[in-house]
This record gives structure tokens, sequence and C-alpha cells, in this order.
């Protein structure tokens, strides 16, 4: 798994990239905890996501917020940590121009900062929200939410209460044309140790689901053509007919008589001569 840097808006954000098997497979970023409480991108739900992503044939970015890691800055209160997520979206976009669709995922701090992206980038088609922390951070912004997804929550979250998540997962599922997949995981805590196994199979079912292409729309309808007798007309030579060709075609002048030459004058008899 290579090593990126990638340009953010307060210095260089360290990564971790996994190219996807063609360059028509879908892309994934992934968000990491709270940088203030010893989130990074090497958290085990974050690699574990990453392993459910890359197992189904995604492209996959993780990175480290500003000041956490080798990125540069410091905490940006949550303003800035959206801005180092929209830079790394473009970085995953631009490295992979003809990707089928694009996701966000993110645990718990990243959740919330994922659905904040997903509001502003119309081209994310599908969400993953791990203990999303709906009791801690404001999610009304989600109003419309833009597109449907996969939030799961443990029963034995001793950070983020499961009836929290579970109001906010309905509130979501009352859109119109949004179906959120709300998944409750029995005997999990916040960091769902000793289910991570199942979290990645619980993501990576959902992942593995194309997301679906909407056909084209019809062609409009051939205009009809209007002819105006007094302007030309507007087919291609080849279908005007040829007795409006004909019609329209400028008609020869007509010849002139040929001059008659003039009548030559007649000889006189000479005269006879004299005789003597």
């Amino acid at each position: 798994m290579p090593d990126v840097v990638i340009n953010g808006a307060e210095g260089r954000l360290e990564g971790r990239y996994m190219p996807g098997p063609s360059d028509r497979a879908p892309i994934a970023l992934l968000l990491h905890p709270h940088p203030q409480h010893g989130g990074t991108m090497h958290n085990k739900v974050v690699y574990t996501l990453n392993q459910a992503f890359t197992k189904v044939g995604f492209a996959t970015l993780r990175f480290n917020f500003r000041g956490v890691g080798r990125s540069q800055g410091s905490y940006g209160r949550g303003e800035g940590e959206l801005q180092d997520a929209a830079s790394a979206l473009d970085w995953l976009q631009q490295t992979n121009p003809n990707s089928a669709s694009c996701w966000i995922a993110g645990f718990s701090f990243g959740a919330w900062i994922g659905m904040q992206l997903l509001m502003r980038r119309p081209e994310i088609d599908r969400f993953v929200s791990i203990a999303p922390p709906a009791n801690v951070f404001d999610f009304t912004f989600l109003a419309p939410c833009p597109s449907s997804g996969l939030i799961v929550q443990g029963d034995k979250d001793e950070v983020v209460p499961e009836e929290s998540v579970h109001k906010l997962s309905e509130k979501l599922a009352k859109q119109r044309d949004i179906k959120v997949d709300y998944r409750v995981m029995k005997g999990a805590n916040h960091f769902f140790a000793d289910k991570l196994d199942k979290l990645e199979a619980m993501v990576g079912e959902y992942a593995g689901v194309p997301v679906p292409v909407a056909p084209p729309p019809p062609p409009p309808p051939p205009q009809p053509v209007v002819v105006d007798k007094k302007q030309p007309s507007p087919l291609p030579p080849t279908q005007v007919s040829a007795r409006t060709a004909a019609r329209k075609a400028p008609k020869p002048a007509p010849a002139k008589a040929a001059a008659k030459p003039a009548a030559k004058p007649a000889k006189k008899p000479a005269p006879k001569s004299a005789k003597r």
C-alpha cells in the first residue's frame, strides 16, 4: 500500500492509497476518529473499513487529518478537517478519473465529517457511517440527505448511545428517494472490540452491491421542418426534389438568332460590243 502526500489547505497531508483492480473501480475515502482523542488513519475500525472496500474491488484512500502523524497544521475544530477531507477527495478523484462510483466512509468523528462532505459534493453516491456521534455533534444539516447509505452502531457503545443514532437513522429514512440501511451489532462497543470481523463482513456485503446507474434520457423527438417558400430550403441538397431543383434553377437566356449575311448585289451584265 503506497504512502502518498496530498496538498491540503494547511500543508501536506499524509495518506495511504490502495489502487483498484481497474481504472473503472469505484473509489472510497475513509475518515478516522477525533484527532484530539487519539484518532489516526491507523485506527483498527478505519483499517477494517479499508479491508472491506478493497476486497470488493474498490480503490481506497485513508489519511491523517491536519496535525496528526506527519500531516501538517493543527486541529481545525471540524471546519479544517472538512477542508482536509475535500482535498483528499479531490486527489482520489483526480487519480481515478474513470471510477464507476464514489463513496465516503467514516468512523465516529470521521462519520460526522464524512456526512458534511456528502452534503457538499453531489458526486458522492453512497456513505458508510460507523458509530456517528449523534449525541455530541449536530447532524441537522442533513436536510435533506442527498444519498443513501449504511449506518452501523453497537448496542453496547459506551460513547455514543444507540438511541441517538437510531433517531438519526429514522430521520434520514423518512426522506424521499433515500434508503438508509441501519444495522445494530449486538455486543459491540464503540471500538467494535472482538467484532471487527463481523464489521468487515457487514460493510463488504453492503459495498459489494454496485450502485445502480440511471439510464441516459431518451433523445428528444425530431423537430418538424417548416419550409418558408420565400426562403431557401433548409433541407440539404440531397433531400430537395429534382422537380423543385429544376423549378428553382435559373433558366438559360434565349439564344440569339444568327445574323443573316447581307445579300450580294447582282452583277450587271457586261455591255455588248458594237458591231463594226
